[in-house]
């Protein structure tokens, strides 16, 4: 059946994907890649926001300062939340699983030239 029978013109499938559905779908597929990324490092706004973060409330999180020895060491990988559909999503040391102390928000790392285009397009879509 043809969609100019009896169907409307757009269809759910035509529909542009929202912000939250482009970040969901991308972290999935990074997250079941299982695949390492370079680490290009932390925006310099959200590193110091951690840093008066870690001030306020030591031992509240692995500190930045040992979570980007980690990153630059071992490198990083995408983690979705234990609700994948909720849109969570977390940068993690390649080595860790700990998801409440050692993560950061896609939103929180460097864009650079020549990093894997998905995980760029999950940052810049992550910063709204």
């Amino acid at each position: 059946m043809s969609k100019h029978e009896g169907f409307p013109s757009h269809s759910e499938s035509e529909k542009e994907p929202t912000r939250g559905e482009k970040i969901i779908a991308l972290a999935k597929e990074l997250f079941e890649s299982n695949e390492t990324f370079a680490f290009f490092g932390i925006d310099l706004e959200s590193y110091l926001k951690m840093k008066a973060g870690e001030a306020e409330d030591p031992g509240y999180t692995t500190p930045i300062d040992e979570n980007i020895e980690r990153f630059e060491n071992e490198g990083m990988k995408v983690v979705q939340g234990k609700n994948p559909q909720s849109g969570n999503v977390y940068i993690l040391p390649a080595g860790s699983t700990d998801i409440e102390m050692d993560s950061i928000s896609p939103r929180q790392l460097k864009v650079k030239e020549g990093m894997d285009p998905r995980l760029k397009e999950l940052i810049l879509l992550s910063r709204g």
